[in-house]
């Protein structure tokens, strides 16, 4: 078992079925692991077998979320998890507004004294972080599964940028102090967790493959080669490289009017965002085809020809592009961290220049005039994804540097019965 150094605990085997009922007397308590989102249906989305693996593993698992979503909902109560709502605002700037995150997050670690929490993206992981050490959680482990538009250098970027970013490395600091793990998905983001010190400890921090994708749920199909069909599924951002997308669409529809270009995503808070007179307007061009939101992406990928994700996002490693090589598709994206881990260039795929219109025109294009090497490259794309982003494969890489036994048996209990001396302050400044 893979273990964290000086810094882990002693771990005691648990060997109680998931079940709902309180334990008796005579049975050893359960631990429990807080896991903390910041959307609701990422939950399942991204995380459900390993959710899966956590309740095996003997934990009970509380889920917590903004939204009101009684499909995932329903979903997490059939696991045997239990989903909690905390007011949260994704993308907003208002610090009163997140001082209510932090204080739901309190109230519900004093009041369950949970033995572990798992936050993962930006909110989740600060006010997470912060709110367990005020209440003296033990094990803190952190997913970061991409740093996010802020931590992108732009350049000629205005001082208000850069103070934001300061700010949230300060809280970074702050949340991720004497974690016991921090997770990773490339080495850009590793880098930059080092070089900007927001752990104390680097060597707690280790790469994982991505979120990894359900091979069994996403199936292997034979693209469709006439005609060329691409496919660009993302929250509608420009970061997401979507007005580059549209205008090599443009580009290439004077020259091969067959070629069809779908885009498949929700709107999105964020300041980079596109609206939705811009979507009206390119789909009565005829430019793109909008294909709304779905909760079932696998449709569209069977029905598409490509994918493609021109993203300059500070991206971990892309979900919707390891679900599109799951499902058999050659990939075009950018030559950037987090994307550029999904593709063997000439193999599975195509790299392109990011927010380069022309880069993304020949790629597109290369595929359009030969298009046998579409489904060559998608079977190439389904092999990368069996053996380097199987699910399977990053739990147990996950589970191991949690110390979790991924046959089901053990759990960090022995600090699960910590009591905090010195006050809940105190404990947070040590």
């Amino acid at each position: 078992m893979a273990g964290t150094g000086q810094r882990s605990p002693s771990y005691a085997v648990v060997a109680m079925k998931a079940s709902k009922t309180v334990p008796s007397k005579t049975e050893a308590p359960r631990t429990r692991i807080v896991l903390i989102a910041s959307l609701t249906s990422s939950l399942t989305n991204f995380r459900r077998e390993l959710i899966k693996d956590l309740v095996k593993a003997g934990f009970d698992v509380d889920a917590m979320a903004p939204d009101h979503d009684p499909i995932v909902e329903k979903e997490l109560d059939t696991l045997g998890v239990r989903f909690i709502r905390i007011p949260m605002s994704r993308a907003g700037l208002n610090p009163f507004v997140d001082l209510v995150t932090l204080a739901a997050l309190v109230r519900h670690f004093l009041k369950e004294r949970p033995a572990a929490i798992l936050p993962y993206t930006m909110k989740p992981i600060i006010y997470g972080g912060i709110a367990a050490r005020l209440c003296s959680v033990p094990h803190r482990f952190f997913l970061v599964t991409g740093l996010g538009h802020m931590f992108a250098v732009e350049p000629d970027e205005s001082a208000v940028r850069r103070s934001l970013r300061s700010m949230c490395v300060g809280l970074y600091r702050c949340a991720m102090k004497k974690a016991r793990a921090v997770f990773v998905y490339n080495e850009a983001d590793l880098a930059d967790i080092r070089e900007r010190r927001l752990v104390d400890d680097p060597s707690i921090v280790s790469t994982v493959p991505g979120s990894g994708v359900d091979l069994d749920y996403y199936h292997a199909s034979t693209p469709p080669l006439k005609p060329t069909v691409f496919l660009l599924i993302a929250r509608l951002l420009r970061d997401k490289g979507i007005p580059e997308y549209v205008a090599a669409a443009r580009t290439i529809r004077a020259r091969h009017p067959d070629a069809v270009f779908q885009l498949l995503g929700h709107y999105d808070p964020n300041p980079t965002a596109i609206s939705e007179g811009e979507v009206a307007g390119w789909v009565q061009e005829g430019v793109v085809q909008y294909l709304g939101t779905t909760r079932d992406v696998r449709p569209y990928l069977a029905a598409c020809s490509v994918f493609v994700l021109p993203s300059y996002y500070r991206e971990g490693i892309p979900r919707s592009i390891l679900e599109a090589m799951a499902t058999g598709r050659a990939i075009i994206t950018t030559d950037l961290p987090g994307c550029r881990q999904t593709v063997d260039p000439g193999v599975n795929g195509v790299l392109i220049e990011p927010r380069s219109v022309s880069s993304l025109v020949e790629a597109m294009e290369g595929f359009i005039e030969k298009r046998s090497a579409i489904a060559a490259m998608g079977r190439a794309s389904r092999r990368m994804a069996e053996e380097r982003f199987d699910v399977r494969l990053v739990n147990r890489l996950l589970l191991a540097r949690m110390q979790i036994d991924d046959k089901a048996t053990t759990a960090c209990t022995d600090d699960s019965q910590h009591q905090p001396s010195g006050g809940a302050a105190a404990q947070a400044t040590k």
